[in-house]
């Protein structure tokens, strides 16, 4: 049929197959009159779209189109829409919906929503599932469309609207800035993206890290301190030290984390980012109370925090470090191998749309 009636996904239809993409149609949700149809140009890879082909966090909705990183054009514009025209170049992250009317949503906080729709794999109220970026288009609520500042390029901006907002939200609302010690733990595509900010922000800014090969980048990044928590008593010159942990690894099930934690100030916030598919390590309350530590975990952010998110980014010029694979079968394929083993300094964004899907309205 072709858009509007269906779009077209490189899907997957199996766990077991988890890398295995085909080209198909699918059915999007009805159109309604605060929605975006947005033309896709470029869509970031992340360890979400990973764990959701795998298996890993459960059950997926077969087949699914992952991707939530998504920049492209605004192609059509519901009755209702005031904030984006047709023409913008815009973004959709890892939400698409929210009911807009709760408690939760009306305090700046839909990002907890909880009748929140993820952007792919998750039921609409009327029942259809959602499905992702690595597609022709989206079709996408305008309160979780933003408009991307010209001087952002579409491969750099897209993995801004997960990994970016992903990070920075939880360090805008520890009140980040300075006078503030923060430790980014583990630099990869999140945790990058966390040197990134805190460094913007002006916090003094520090990397932990068990890969002593990603001191340069982390120095580069915005750390003023590599630290190797490979090596034997790491963790004992910094207790006491550190504000806020934001904690981007998925390996934290293999964690000491009451070594992690001794370098707390006193009250400082371990933050987990990072989901990995294994429980957290078990912890006795007894670990939390020589320096009154706390533990916590955050979930994406609110549009206000990814409008200042990109205005940040749009004026300190900020260049996170994306590599670039033309999506297709095999593209998201060598993506989503890449990501699976840590091949990637330090994301992946899936370009070269109008190839893929040629002939698209």
């Amino acid at each position: 049929m072709g858009y509007p009636d269906t779009f077209e996904g490189f899907m997957i239809s199996s766990h077991k197959n988890w890398s295995d993409f085909k080209k198909q149609e699918y059915k999007p949700k009805p159109f309604e009159e605060y929605d975006i149809d947005i033309l896709i140009e470029a869509c970031g890879v992340c360890g979400s779209d990973v764990h959701t082909i795998t298996g890993g966090w459960g059950e997926a909705n077969l087949p699914v189109c992952v991707g939530h990183e998504i920049i492209g054009k605004a192609i059509k514009i519901g009755e209702k829409v005031t904030i984006i025209k047709q023409g913008d170049r815009v973004g959709v992250g890892a939400q698409i919906w929210a009911c807009l009317k709760c408690k939760v949503c009306k305090s700046d906080n839909e990002n907890y929503c909880p009748h929140q729709v993820d952007t792919y794999n998750a039921p609409y109220p009327d029942g259809t599932i959602s499905q992702g970026g690595y597609a022709s288009h989206i079709r996408a609520h305008e309160y979780f469309t933003f408009p991307i500042p010209d001087n952002i390029p579409s491969h750099l901006a897209a993995p801004m609207l997960c990994a970016g907002i992903t990070t920075y939200s939880p360090l805008v609302r520890a009140k980040t800035g300075p006078g503030k010690k923060i430790a980014v733990l583990g630099i990869g595509g999140l945790g990058h993206f966390g040197l990134l900010w805190a460094s913007a922000l002006g916090a003094e800014t520090y990397a932990l890290s068990h890969s002593p090969d990603k001191e340069k980048d982390a120095l580069a990044l915005g750390a003023k301190e590599f630290i190797c928590t490979k090596d034997k008593d790491w963790a004992k010159p910094w207790a006491f030290t550190f504000d806020f942990i934001l904690n981007t690894a998925d390996m934290t099930h293999t964690f000491n984390l009451a070594e992690y934690m001794s370098t707390l100030a006193v009250n400082g916030t371990f933050h987990n980012v990072g989901l990995p598919d294994e429980p957290l390590p078990q912890l006795k309350a007894q670990d939390f109370a020589p320096n009154g530590a706390q533990i916590g975990a955050s979930h994406i952010g609110s549009r206000p925090e990814v409008l200042e998110m990109l205005k940040l980014a749009s004026k300190k010029n900020i260049k996170p470090y994306i590599q670039t694979l033309d999506v297709g079968e095999q593209g998201c394929k060598e993506a989503v191998e890449r990501v699976k083993i840590n091949d990637v300094r330090y994301r992946l964004t899936l370009v070269s749309f109008d190839k893929a899907f040629s002939g698209r309205d």
